[in-house]
Order: C-alpha cells, then sequence, then structure tokens
C-alpha cells in the first residue's frame, strides 16, 4: 500500500523517494569486478553499457553520437535541434556559448538559441547528419517530439535511423486536442519495423500506459539537471527512485500481462554521479540516460555548457543555459577512467562495474534485485 501523507484537511499527497534518499545495501557475496557485464540489448541492438544520451545540441553532434557508439552506448540525435536546421552548427553553437559567457544578462543567450530553432527544420540537413552517424557502423538513434513525430519520421526511416525516440516533457499514450489529430501512438508505433522508446513518465499508470502502445523501452523523469527547470515553471517534477520503481513494477506486471513482452525502463533525470546510476540500475532501470554528465567531456559540442532540449522552446523554456567547470576530460575517460576525481564525475560505468561487484552481482538484471535502505 502507497504511503499517503496527509498535506492539510482533506488533502493527501503520495510520499516519494529520490535517489539521494536510498543507499544500496552489500550482501555476502562479493565478486571480481572483471566478472561483472555491463551489457544491455533493446530489441536487436546490442551495447557494452546502458548509455543512452540525452538528445539536446549541447551533447550531442553527429561526431559525438558516433563516438558514444564507438565506446559502447546509444548516441541520440535531437531531430528538431540545430543540425537539423542550419549549416556550421558549430559556428552557431560557438555564438551561444559566447553569449552565454560575455553577456550578463542570461536572456541574451537563451533569446539566441529560441531564434536559431525558429529557423525551419530541413529534411537534408537532417539527413546529412544521419547519414555521418550511419556510416560510422554505430546504431543510429534520433529523437522526435510527439508534436512532429509523423511528420519528420519518414525522413529519419529513409536517413537509416534504427531506433526512435518520441520524447517530451510528458508523453502519454492518450492525448486530447482541441485542434488537429492527436499523435496516437499505439498505431504510430505498430506501422513501424524500428523500436520506439517513449516518454517521459512518472508513474505505474502512465508507464504501463505507454507499455501497451508497443513501446520497447519507455523513459522514466523528466530529464532533471541543474538547467532543467520544468519544476520552477510547470510545478511538475518527480522523485526518481520512486518513479523508476513504479516503472519497474509496471514493466513486471505488462511482463505477465503479455506472457513475456519484456519493455526497458531508461532513467533520465537527477544522475550527477556514477552512485546516482548505480542506484536507478539497482531501482530497476535497464539503463540511464545521461544529459549533464556527459557536459563536460572535451568532445561537448557545446564546450562545457549544457542545455535540455525544452530551452529553445519559443514561449515557455524549462530549461537554462548552465555553465559546467571540469577538467575537460576525453569522453573515454568520463565514461571509463581512469579518474583522479574522488566525487564520481569521472569513471561512470567503472563506478557502476565495482558497485555491481562489491555487492556480488554479475549482470545488470540481477543488479536490479539488490538490497536497498532509505537513510531516513
Amino acid at each position: 500500500m502507497r504511503d499517503l501523507v496527509e498535506i492539510g484537511m482533506g488533502r493527501t499527497a503520495m510520499r516519494g523517494y529520490d535517489l539521494d534518499d536510498v543507499e544500496i545495501v552489500p550482501s555476502r557475496r562479493t565478486r571480481s569486478s572483471k566478472d561483472v557485464s555491463l551489457a544491455w540489448q533493446i530489441d536487436a541492438y546490442r551495447f557494452d553499457i546502458p548509455l543512452v544520451t540525452h538528445p539536446t545540441d549541447a551533447i550531442v553532434s553527429p561526431a559525438t553520437a558516433v563516438r558514444v557508439g564507438e565506446l559502447g552506448g546509444l548516441g541520440v540525435l535531437n531531430a528538431e535541434g540545430l543540425w537539423a536546421r542550419h549549416e556550421n552548427v558549430e559556428e552557431r553553437l560557438a555564438e551561444v556559448v559566447r553569449a552565454a559567457e560575455e553577456e550578463p544578462d542570461p536572456a541574451v543567450a537563451q533569446k539566441l538559441l529560441q531564434k536559431l530553432h525558429a529557423a525551419p527544420i530541413r529534411p537534408d540537413l537532417l539527413a546529412l547528419a544521419i547519414k555521418q552517424v550511419k556510416d560510422s557502423g554505430v546504431t543510429v538513434a534520433a529523437r522526435v517530439s510527439p508534436q512532429h513525430a509523423e511528420e519528420l519520421t519518414p525522413h529519419l526511416l529513409a536517413a537509416g535511423v534504427e531506433v526512435l525516440m518520441v520524447q517530451g516533457t510528458i508523453v502519454s499514450a492518450e492525448h486530447v486536442a482541441r485542434d488537429g489529430e492527436p499523435l496516437n501512438l499505439k498505431r504510430f508505433i505498430a506501422e513501424l519495423d524500428v523500436p520506439v522508446i517513449a516518454g517521459g513518465v512518472g508513474d505505474y499508470r502512465t508507464a504501463m500506459h505507454l507499455m501497451r502502445t508497443g513501446a520497447a523501452g519507455v523513459i522514466v523523469g523528466f530529464g532533471e539537471s541543474r538547467s532543467a527547470t520544468t519544476t520552477q515553471v510547470l510545478g511538475i517534477g518527480v522523485p526518481m527512485a520512486t518513479a523508476i520503481a513504479d516503472a519497474a513494477a509496471a514493466r513486471r506486471d505488462y511482463l505477465d500481462e503479455t506472457g513475456g513482452r519484456y519493455v526497458h525502463v531508461l532513467a533520465d533525470g537527477a544522475l550527477n554521479f556514477s552512485g546516482d546510476i548505480a542506484k536507478a540500475i539497482a531501482c530497476g532501470a535497464d539503463a540511464v540516460m545521461l544529459g549533464e554528465a556527459l557536459a563536460e567531456a572535451s568532445e561537448s559540442p557545446a564546450q562545457g555548457y549544457y542545455w535540455t532540449a525544452a530551452a529553445a522552446h519559443p514561449s515557455l523554456p524549462r530549461s537554462e543555459i548552465t555553465a559546467f567547470d571540469g577538467a575537460g576530460a576525453d569522453l573515454e575517460t568520463v565514461l571509463f577512467g581512469p579518474s583522479s576525481d574522488p566525487l564520481g564525475v569521472l569513471n561512470l560505468f567503472g563506478g557502476l562495474r565495482r558497485a555491481m561487484a562489491k555487492t556480488g552481482y554479475r549482470e545488470l538484471k540481477e543488479f536490479q534485485k539488490v538490497g536497498l535502505m532509505l537513510r531516513r
């Protein structure tokens, strides 16, 4: 039974827990970290580490998507981002970074980003960006918003996209529209031959609804980070430990309901340190979506700045352009070390591997059963 707390006369709220509220409990067994596998597979696509990038121009260019793929993860291009709208995107990003660094008013850089995103999407530029990733031989993934999914997906498939992500701040299986025809996610997915990852969601019921659309994966969370302002702007937030556990429960029940169809749970938000990644998997996630944790990599297109795709919304941006001060380590060091940093911001997946070894687990799905304890 869920823990309900009375917040006033006649009004209750469910109690939820963040990743900071839980700790992983060691078991009676340990093992060598050399025996631990971080491999993850969704549909026919196998990856060496359970990493999916948050689809923002700040950290994912075609070149960095390739590099993430070479290192064993899945880089996701934003099909509605700058690479789909402009030539010489590096120069455009440099303008945004320069404005963020030099202008005392942060609104200047924000307005510039909005202006750059006001340019129309060009299918030729989008195809060119995807081709760069495809030609490298790594798995090709792209993100579209629910509003533009039907319009852009044919171009993406023609260009060679192998994994499609339909992601908004909140994605549901049932959207009521006053004008126009809303996206029918179940029909949309059924007509595609590629796996679809959809989200974000924050509770059991919505996760179950998305699973029933035929999605191969469900995104849990709304990209919480130092940059994201969804809670301030919309009042909407989700404690990630509880949200992941609820979605994992939906995955288990849907597995029983369908007689064996497994839908992957991807955690997106509040993942700042290697320990957060370990806790997300321990709560039930199959993989993690990293955004700001990759912002300080030397290959990052925005040179140490980070924002989510919602930063460019024309009328209600929900992300700041935030600077991260780091050592400028390359992406391989961020993911696999070696690290001289004691806080868990480098060697992110080495940290996950060691957490699994210290608690005696060899594979990710086994680690989802590790013991947890609340700090309060």
